[in-house]
């Protein structure tokens, strides 16, 4: 699986590049660099629900599978042409929204995040995912990647956001509905 770090720091990076697993340099601002950067910024903010109180273990067993799979992704971005995620991993996101839909009540107007520390996290999380998403999307559009790797992605935010409700619920914590105003009409330009 390409290059194992086998010590930290190499200064190698000094001048704005960064290695590939397979041997080749990037600079650092590069699509394929950024993307490979987000994806362990949502693991990280990831680890971090998984750290929250409150989180019940059906969420925190699927979080763990979700890094190892981020880790995946990860691999796939840093050596061009691997591919490791398949529509299994995505199936296994479908049936966890899946178990955790059953039991939640039907959604009827859009959710402010917040309602608890957990579940706040977890929105945190949701939207780090969609830029994790929007990122990689740029670099296919550059590189085309593995398509499996572009459903998980997406799967994952809408994973995310039924973890945050049934954290809510979880926790007996309301969830805040978005009170839409009526807009005002336009006044008329006579």
């Amino acid at each position: 699986m390409g290059h194992r770090l086998s010590k930290i720091v190499t200064k190698t990076g000094d001048q704005g590049t960064t290695g590939l697993g397979d041997g080749s340099r990037l600079a650092k601002n590069d699509t394929r660099i950024e993307a490979i950067g987000t994806i362990d910024e949502l693991n990280s903010h990831i680890g971090l629900l998984i750290a929250m109180p409150q989180l019940p273990d059906v969420i925190g067993k699927t979080l763990t599978q979700v890094q190892h799979q981020l880790f995946n992704v990860g691999g796939e971005l840093c050596i061009p042409g691997w591919i490791k995620l398949t529509a299994e991993h995505t199936g296994e996101l479908d049936s966890q929204i899946d178990l955790l839909n059953a039991q939640l009540p039907a959604l009827k107007e859009f959710i402010l995040p917040g309602g608890n520390l957990t579940t706040a996290q977890c929105h945190v999380v949701r939207t780090i995912s969609r830029r994790a998403e929007r990122v990689v999307v740029s670099l296919h559009q550059q590189h085309p990647l593995n398509p499996h790797t572009l459903t998980y992605l997406n799967r994952l935010s809408d994973y995310l956001f039924v973890a945050a409700r049934s954290i809510a619920q979880h926790v007996g914590s309301n969830e805040t509905l978005w009170q839409h105003q009526k807009s005002a009409k336009p006044k008329s330009s006579k």
